[in-house]
């Protein structure tokens, strides 16, 4: 029988109890700790320990603690310029991969991890995990919840509180539980910020 940490990241059926995965699992949530205890002012100490505990950060990323993450980080890949509010709930079983620009809100979840229907098999704890994708430049409004296996596309808004069950393509405005395309992102939007407030881009930098 091969390895339970050889089917984590294969959509396998795996046990995450597996003594092997246990082991290396509380090392990392120890150093999740230590990141959530830091104080406001150690930015550049958060930024050193988030390139450690990630497998890929990019340049002026912010995660404001706390974050929690079953892994944390180790399967989680952002782009640049990713800014995460408090209360991020990464399930990083499998990966996750988060493109530059994207803004997350606070208490968002991003999950990899699910669990089979058939109750037997739930009782002896098996799960698997599906990578999540999300583009450029998206946001996700505060209390997402995102489902294992989805992909969202660039440029995408994504409504407070919904729950995406299944693939949002690039360039739309999507609400809902489950989450749906509202409407495509358009001319409108370079007119109005905020239903009828008006974008002076003579004040934008």
């Amino acid at each position: 029988m091969r390895p339970m940490r050889e089917k984590m990241h294969t959509g396998e059926l795996y046990l995450p109890n597996d003594d092997e995965i246990f082991q290396d699992q509380i090392k990392k949530l120890d150093r999740l700790y230590d990141f959530n205890m830091t104080r406001p002012t150690q930015l550049d100490k958060r930024k050193e320990m988030l390139k450690e505990m990630f497998a890929e950060i990019g340049e002026d990323c912010y995660i404001e603690p706390p974050l929690h993450a079953n892994m944390a980080g180790a399967y989680v890949h952002f782009g640049k310029n990713v800014y995460a509010n408090f209360n991020l709930t990464l399930v990083d079983d499998g990966h996750i991969y988060i493109g530059d620009y994207t803004m997350i809100g606070p208490n968002v979840t991003i999950a990899t991890a699910g669990h089979p229907i058939l109750p037997e098999l739930r009782e002896k704890g098996y799960q698997y995990n599906m990578e999540v994708h999300i583009g450029k430049n998206c946001w996700l409004g505060a209390g997402v919840v995102v489902l294992p296996g989805v992909t969202i596309g660039d440029n995408v808004v994504v409504g407070a509180g919904s729950v995406v069950t299944k693939d949002l393509p690039s360039n739309v405005v999507a609400v809902g539980n489950p989450c749906k395309v509202l409407r495509e992102v358009n001319e409108r939007d370079r007119e109005y910020y905020y239903k009828d407030r008006k974008i002076d881009y003579f004040e934008i930098v």
